[in-house]
């Protein structure tokens, strides 16, 4: 069994969480929001490749912005291959947290 990155991870949630709003500084932010960390606008759009190449995202241009100059936007999805791989990540996670013993905090 191959495990995603916590990146890859992180990055498919935050798809999943802005549906049909997924492009690539949505998806920064939402990944900053989500962490509380910086995200990098190269390692975001490099994990985006990977997954999509591993077929658990997808992705088409939107129609220009209505403004003059607008540009398209890159829409990002998930795959039915995506969905199932963060499901499973859930439940393997839930299960292995599962095992850990509950302890006091040390002292």
């Amino acid at each position: 069994m191959k495990l995603l990155s916590r990146s890859e991870e992180f990055t498919l949630l935050a798809v999943r969480y802005l549906g049909e709003e997924a492009y690539g500084v949505a998806i920064r932010n939402q990944l900053r929001r989500m962490t509380a960390q910086s995200w990098a606008f190269g390692a975001v759009f490099v994990t985006l490749n990977r997954l999509e190449k591993k077929k658990m995202l997808g992705s088409k241009l939107s129609d220009p912005a209505p403004r003059r100059g607008g540009k398209s936007r890159r829409i990002y999805s998930l795959t039915p291959d995506g969905a199932e791989e963060l499901a499973r990540i859930k439940r393997v996670q839930q299960a292995a947290w599962k095992r850990v013993p509950v302890t006091e905090r040390p002292s």
